[in-house]
């Protein structure tokens, strides 16, 4: 989720969700050694639960990343094995280390010794002509002899060599099965899926099979009050502890102090609400919504006046139906 879950997609994200943990956008362990640290790690308080997660292959590297990244608190450490970008397969990271489980596992028990909180491994069950059915145990037996205990599976190959980041997530087929005979294999470990969930619904009844977890990715964030309003409920929590009874107009209203605040400080709104397009997908007034805010909160100036334009919008439309 490059580019997509950066700091304010989670402050939006957590307006709708008090219980499910977000993860950042993956940073790699170089950048983190040597870029901007505030920029890369900073985040907001509401946030929590909140992971890290991080990408490299440079067992030094990853638990000095991981030593730093302590000052922050963040609730969790994610090793990146999933991700089929060029960008990744070029700096020996990702999915590509799906082919090197030992090396994997040198990884996370450097890791390990830096974190004061739990490290976590996502990976896929296998890369290119590799057969998942032997790779997919194998790599999750070595790599939990290092100490992981949480293992989140995207249930699709990557193929690292004719199909685009973009066709990885859609055209290997979803092998949800595997990975549900991987927690029965396991039933020590925390196993959780991700891959081609989109709803609520299809999350519960991937927990009843007996999953630990269920991470989703794009939907939540192309149509997050579908899927992220409500979500608490899956932890039973009782009224008053979730945001269960908060729907996607509170949501928005809960944002214009945090938009405020970033734009009193020099931000742009544009560099909020670009993750908010999708807020109100399938409802009337919708497109009017995306469009307000695509065309107008890019321009200097822009404030909480388009956000208003916006949201009457959707009033219009809900008055005219």
């Amino acid at each position: 989720m490059m580019d997509w879950t950066d700091r304010h997609c989670r402050f939006f994200h957590r307006q709708m969700t008090r219980r499910a943990m977000l993860y950042t956008e993956m940073v790699t362990a170089a950048a983190i050694l040597h870029g901007p640290k505030q920029r890369l790690l900073d985040y907001s308080l509401p946030e929590h639960p909140v992971a890290l997660q991080i990408g490299g292959s440079d067992p030094r590297a990853l638990a000095e990343a991981t030593r730093i990244a302590r000052d922050w608190g963040y609730d969790e450490i994610n090793l990146n094995v999933g991700c089929p970008s060029d960008r990744v397969q070029s700096g020996c990271f990702g999915a590509v280390l799906m082919e090197r489980p030992a090396l994997v596992a040198d990884c996370v028990a450097a890791m390990m010794d830096e974190a004061r909180v739990p490290v976590t491994v996502k990976c896929r069950i296998g890369v290119d002509d590799q057969d998942p059915e032997a790779v997919l145990p194998d790599f999750i037996e070595k790599v939990s002899a290092a100490g992981v205990t949480h293992f989140i599976v995207h249930a699709r190959k990557a193929w690292l060599q004719g199909l685009s980041p973009k066709e990885n997530r859609e055209i290997p087929p979803l092998n949800y099965n595997l990975v549900l005979r991987m927690k029965a294999a396991f039933p020590h470990l925390t196993i959780c899926i991700n891959g081609g969930v989109t709803s609520l619904d299809q999350a519960k009844a991937l927990l009843d099979q007996g999953l630990d977890g269920v991470m989703i990715g794009r939907a939540a964030y192309h149509d997050p009050a579908s899927v992220l309003v409500g979500a608490d409920a899956l932890w039973g929590d009782a009224p008053g502890l979730d945001a269960s009874g908060l729907d996607a107009f509170g949501a928005v209203e809960a944002m214009r102090p945090y938009i405020q605040d970033h734009i009193a400080q020099g931000g742009r709104l544009h560099q909020i609400t670009r993750h908010m397009l999708g807020t109100f997908t399938g409802r009337p007034g919708a497109r009017g919504w995306r469009r307000v805010l695509s065309e107008r909160a890019n321009k200097p100036g822009a404030g909480l006046d388009v956000l208003d334009a916006a949201l009457a919008e959707l009033h219009a439309a809900a008055t005219a139906a």
